[in-house]
């Protein structure tokens, strides 16, 4: 191991060597956040060494307390630990790069040649790979976090307080992290760390045995100071746009800003989670798009490299082209999905630079830990909610809104069923739980299979 000397070398992993990793992982990053963080462990702890398991872990549940997509903040943490803010910014930006490029041309596409015959089919069967990815999100997810029926229960509680009272994601956040945290407080092992990540065999890397180590870097150490001077720039890079296009009435592009401005700060539990929000959002709240296409935007996500969340600039692209203002349609859907990006991906580096000095000084917490094992837990619980939301809007034709008394519910009719979608969907998810198949093959399978069901 490199001998440790000063805050940019001590560990012995350079700058140009970080960003060379950091573009690997950024091309390689499909499948959502379950495959980017089962990737980035495998790269950054069992191949590179450059971070122990414990810390890790850490990281990952402090980036899964955050709003936002946690791969990406994931990412963000880690390059920063190893390179100070210049790391981090590096490393989240390269993450975002890949998708951002790949999304935007899709979208053109979309809206160009996305009525045609072919494309309409492709995307039906992209849909089921969808659905069976996310279900398998919930598998993955839930046997790392769910080891204890106490977590459990949680991820019981936060399913049933979104998909039957519509509780709001903070609420269940909150709720949760004080259960957690409340629990380790009273001396349970509930929510202690688990020691391993996504079912990996490999024996866990001791943190002493990684680059980075157990000391905190220089860099590390919570300062007021800098916290302020990073911050302020972020806030003002973030903010000011939207200010401006609040003030000065730009109509779509206003609200696109403060929709995912608001949705940067107030939506926890990362990708899978933040969808939900904005999918129901976008379609019932704005009418920027229907629930098909808002499938159609995470089968896009889906299948090109970056984080899922992604799918929000398509959201913002739709948005715009179909209320364009004096724009011509297609450069006003360029700068709508531009601005989504901005406004959804700025703030995550804000939460990472403020916030990370102090959680590295608290690894050893044992009520914080807690409190961060149980959120994740509640998220398995709202990625299930996210699961049977595409389900029910891909399968069935027909699906109806129900209020009884406090429950709210989606009712499916069921003689709506469309036995393609039913019957693509249950190989799809054949595919990815019984014979294991990676997300690739699996997207290309059902993709062919869709336009196969639309020639026949």
């Amino acid at each position: 191991m490199a001998a440790r000397g000063s805050d940019s070398d001590y560990h012995g992993v350079s700058f140009g060597d970080a960003v060379r990793v950091w573009t690997r992982i950024a091309l390689l990053s499909f499948g959502g956040p379950a495959g980017q963080i089962a990737l980035m462990h495998r790269i950054l702890v069992e191949e590179k060494k450059w971070i122990g398991e414990e810390r890790f872990l850490h990281a990952l549940n402090f980036c899964m307390l955050l709003p936002g997509p946690e791969a990406q903040q994931l990412a963000t943490y880690v390059g920063w630990l190893l390179h100070r803010v210049k790391g981090g910014l590096v490393a989240g930006t390269l993450f975002i790069l890949p998708g951002l490029i790949a999304i935007m041309a899709l979208s053109w596409l979309y809206v160009l040649y996305g009525d045609a015959g072919p494309v309409a089919a492709l995307f039906f069967g992209l849909k089921a790979a969808v659905l069976a990815i996310v279900v398998q999100a919930v598998f993955r997810l839930g046997v790392r976090a769910l080891g204890h029926p106490a977590r459990l229960a949680v991820a019981i509680g936060a399913f049933a307080g979104i998909f039957l009272f519509n509780l709001p994601f903070p609420l269940i956040v909150l709720g949760s992290g004080l259960i957690g945290y409340g629990a380790a407080r009273l001396g349970s092992s509930a929510f202690a760390a688990n020691g391993a990540h996504g079912g990996s065999k490999r024996r866990a890397l001791p943190d002493t045995e990684s680059a980075l180590g157990v000391v905190l870097p220089p860099h590390a150490r919570p300062r007021i100071r800098t916290a302020l001077s990073v911050g302020s720039v972020l806030l003002l890079l973030w903010l000011l746009p939207v200010a401006f296009l609040a003030a000065s009435d730009a109509g779509t592009f206003a609200d696109i800003a403060l929709f995912f401005s608001k949705m940067a700060v107030v939506t926890f539990g990362g990708a899978y989670a933040v969808l939900a929000y904005v999918g129901q959002a976008a379609v019932e709240g704005f009418g920027w798009l229907a629930p098909g296409e808002m499938l159609d935007g995470l089968g896009l996500a889906e299948t090109t490299p970056g984080p899922l969340i992604m799918v929000t600039q398509f959201v913002g692209f739709l948005g715009a082209y179909r209320n364009p203002g004096d724009m011509p349609p297609l450069l006003a859907a360029t700068l709508g999905g531009l601005l989504t990006t901005w406004v959804t991906f700025l703030p995550c580096f804000l939460w990472i630079f403020i916030g990370a000095p102090f959680m590295e000084r608290l690894r050893s917490n044992r009520a914080l830990a807690g409190a961060l094992s149980a959120i994740t837990a509640a998220v398995v619980g709202v990625i299930l909610n996210l699961a049977l939301w595409f389900g029910l809007h891909y399968l069935f034709a027909e699906v109806a809104a129900a209020q009884l008394g406090p429950l709210s519910l989606e009712i499916p009719r069921w003689t709506s069923i469309d036995p393609a979608a039913a019957f693509l969907s249950a190989a799809a998810l054949a595919a990815v739980l019984r014979f294991r198949m990676g997300v690739v093959p699996v997207i290309a399978a059902c993709g062919a299979a869709g336009i196969l069901f639309q020639s026949v």
